[in-house]
C-alpha cells in the first residue's frame, strides 16, 4: 500500500487550520489511512486502500480533510488555451493514449518539486502498475514551443540526453545503459517502435514511460511554468491521473491551461474536469446501514464526502474520483462520514451454535495422517500461472480462471491443482537437505461449463529413492486409516513416467492419482532428485 511523506506545517496551510494529533488521526481514518508514527514536523501517512489515488499527495489529502470539516471544495476552472498535442497513429500499437496541460503559478520551491515527484512516482508505481498502465512526466514549460507531437519511432532512429546523463543515447541504448531504462525495459520488450513526446522544434521532451530529457525535461526550483504529460495504455487511467495532477497544482495556486489532443480528425481536451453524474437511491441508506436519516442529513454527509447533490436520486462526483460504480458506493461514503464508531449494535434476536463442517473434519483427519507419515504442511497462494500449472508439468490446460488485469505474470490465474505448486516449492528449495516430503490441502478452481471450487490434497516426496511404490504406500495408508474403500487402476498423465502412475477410484469414480514424476518435468523445474507425488480430490472423495 502507498505511503507519502510531507511537512506538517505545509499540510496545515493547505487545510487552513492546525489539527491536534487526535483530530488528525480521526480524519485519516475517514480516508482509510493512518499516521505512520507520532506527529512531528514531518509526517508519513500510510494508505490502506488504493481506490482513491488523488489522496496520495498532501494537496489531495488536504482537499479531503477540508470537505470532511464542512468546507466546500470548489471546482477547477480551466484557462483559455490554444495548446495542441498531435498524436500520430504509430503509437496505437505501443502506448496509445496521452493527456497534457500547462500550469502557471508561483515559483517552485525545492520542497514542492520533491512533492510533485513523489505524487508522480506514487501514481505511476501503484495506480499505473509500475508505469505499464499509466506514467506521468513534468517539464519546465517557460518558452516551450508548441504544438507537441506524440509518435512512435524505431529504436535507433532518435537520440537524446536522458535525465541524469551527459551523453546522447539512442532509445535502444537508453534501455540498455540508463538505470531507469534497464528497470522498465520490459514494458517495451515486444514493441517494434518506441513512443516519444517532442516539442514544437522537434526536440525530445520524454521517452515515455522510461525517462525525460535532461535538456528539456528537468524540473527545478524556481520554475513557474510546468507542462504535465500523462501517457499509458488505459484511456480512463490516463485521464484520471491528468486530472489528479491538475487539481494538485491548482491547490498550490497554479492556473491550468488545457491542451487539445488530436487523433487525426478526432480530438478531446485534457485535463478532464467535468464531474460525473451518479444515480443514488437514498432508500439504501436505511436498508443497508439501518440509519433513518432525513434528506438534509444525507445531503450534508454527501457534501462532506465531496459530492454535489443535484436532486432526488442524482449526485455529482468530482472528476478526480473514479471509485464509484453504483449507489452502494455512495452509501459507503455516507457511512464513512457518519462514522462507523457511531453505529449502535443491535441485540441478538436468534442463537445458533457453531460447528465444524463434515468435509472439514475429513480434511483435518487427512492432514493429521500426512503429518504422521512424516510430511511437512505448506500453505501457498491460491494464485499461480499457466507456465507452472501446465507448461512445466507437461499437461494441457484443463480449464483455468484467468485474471483479466494482472499485476504480475507470476500470479495471473487461479490454481487448478496443487501438485505443480508443490513442485515449484521443491525447485526453490534445492539448497535444503533431502529427503524433502511436503503436502498441502487447499482450494482449487476449475472452469468447465461452470466454475467449480474444490478442496484438494497434494503430496510430494523428493529424494534419491523416491518412486511409485513409496507414493502408493502413502495413499493406501492414509485412505485406509480414514476408512475409505478404494481401488487402483492404470493411469497415464504427461507429468508421470508411463507405467509408473495410477488413479484412485471410489465407487467407480476417479478421486485422485499418484505416480513417479517424469524426468522431463524434473528438468523443467530444475530438479536433479527423483520425485513422487499424488493429488486427491477431497470434495469428490467425501461425496462418495
Amino acid at each position: 500500500m502507498p505511503s507519502i511523506t510531507f511537512s506538517a506545517d505545509d499540510f496545515w496551510s493547505l487545510i487552513g487550520k492546525k489539527l491536534s494529533e487526535d483530530e488528525l488521526r480521526r480524519l485519516l481514518d475517514l480516508a482509510k489511512a493512518e499516521l505512520d508514527a507520532a506527529l512531528t514536523s514531518e509526517m508519513t501517512v500510510k494508505f490502506n486502500d488504493t481506490n482513491q489515488p488523488y489522496l496520495w499527495s498532501p494537496e489531495g489529502l488536504a482537499r479531503f480533510f477540508r470537505a470532511a470539516l464542512g468546507k466546500r471544495v470548489l471546482p477547477l476552472k480551466l484557462q483559455k488555451s490554444d495548446i495542441v498535442v498531435n498524436v500520430d497513429k504509430s503509437v496505437a500499437a505501443v502506448r496509445p493514449f496521452i493527456a497534457c496541460f500547462l500550469a502557471k503559478g508561483p515559483a517552485l520551491s525545492e520542497y514542492l518539486v520533491a512533492q510533485l515527484i513523489q505524487l508522480q512516482e506514487k501514481l505511476a508505481e501503484n495506480f499505473g502498475r509500475q508505469r505499464k498502465k499509466v506514467g506521468a512526466g513534468l517539464f519546465p514549460a517557460s518558452g516551450m514551443p508548441f504544438p507537441l507531437s506524440y509518435k512512435a519511432v524505431s529504436p535507433d532512429a532518435v537520440s537524446f540526453v536522458p535525465l541524469g546523463m551527459k551523453q546522447e543515447l539512442s532509445l535502444k541504448e537508453v534501455l540498455e545503459k540508463h538505470q531507469k531504462g534497464k528497470e522498465y525495459a520490459n514494458l517495451l520488450k515486444d514493441a517494434k517502435k518506441y513512443p516519444l513526446v517532442l516539442n514544437g522544434k522537434g526536440e525530445v521532451l520524454t521517452f515515455p514511460p522510461i525517462i525525460n530529457s535532461d535538456i528539456t525535461g528537468k524540473v527545478k526550483p524556481g520554475d513557474k511554468e510546468l507542462l504535465c504529460e500523462v501517457t499509458g495504455t488505459d484511456f480512463e487511467g490516463v485521464m484520471l491521473v491528468s486530472t489528479i495532477f491538475a487539481y494538485a497544482l491548482s491547490d498550490r495556486g497554479f492556473a491550468i491551461y488545457p491542451a487539445k489532443v488530436k487523433y487525426g480528425s478526432k480530438s478531446f481536451v485534457t485535463p478532464r474536469v467535468d464531474p460525473s453524474l451518479v444515480k443514488f437511491d437514498q432508500s439504501l441508506v436505511k436498508s443497508l446501514l439501518g440509519l433513518d436519516l432525513s434528506s438534509i442529513e444525507v445531503k450534508h454527509l454527501l457534501e462532506r464526502a465531496q459530492y454535489v447533490v443535484k436532486g432526488p436520486g442524482k449526485v455529482e462526483l468530482p472528476p478526480y474520483r473514479a471509485d464509484v460504480m453504483h449507489s452502494v458506493d455512495v452509501v459507503e461514503d455516507v457511512a464513512i462520514m457518519y462514522g462507523y464508531g457511531d453505529f449502535h449494535a443491535l441485540p441478538l434476536t436468534s442463537f445458533t451454535p457453531g460447528g465444524v463442517e463434515s468435509l472439514q473434519e475429513f480434511v483435518d483427519l487427512l492432514r493429521v495422517l500426512c503429518v504422521g507419515c512424516g510430511y511437512q504442511e505448506l500453505m501457498s497462494a491460491v494464485l499461480s500461472n499457466k507456465q507452472v500449472l501446465y507448461d512445466k508439468m507437461n499437461v494441457r490446460d484443463f480449464g483455468t480462471v484467468e485474471i483479466e488485469n494482472i499485476m504480475s505474470q507470476t500470479f495471473s490465474c487461479v490454481r487448478t491443482w496443487l501438485l505443480p505448486v508443490l513442485m515449484d516449492v521443491l525447485s526453490k528449495n534445492r539448497h535444503v537437505d533431502y529427503p524433502q516430503r511436503l503436502f498441502e490441502e487447499g482450494l482449487v478452481t476449475q472452469r468447465g461449463k461452470d466454475v467449480v471450487d474444490e478442496r484438494h490434497l497434494a503430496v510430494v516426496s523428493c529424494h534419491a529413492a523416491a518412486g511409485f511404490t513409496e507414493m502408493r504406500q502413502l495413499v493406501e495408508s492414509i485412505l485406509r486409516s480414514a476408512g475409505v474403500s478404494f481401488s487402483l487402476e492404470e493411469f497415464e498423465m504427461g507429468c508421470f513416467i508411463p507405467g509408473r502412475a495410477a488413479r484412485v477410484m471410489v465407487n467407480g469414480r476417479e478421486v485422485g492419482f499418484f505416480g513417479e514424476v517424469h524426468p522431463v518435468v524434473l528438468e523443467k523445474f530444475g530438479l536433479s532428485m527423483p520425485v513422487a507425488g499424488c493429488e486427491l480430490n477431497l470434495t469428490s472423495l467425501r461425496q462418495q
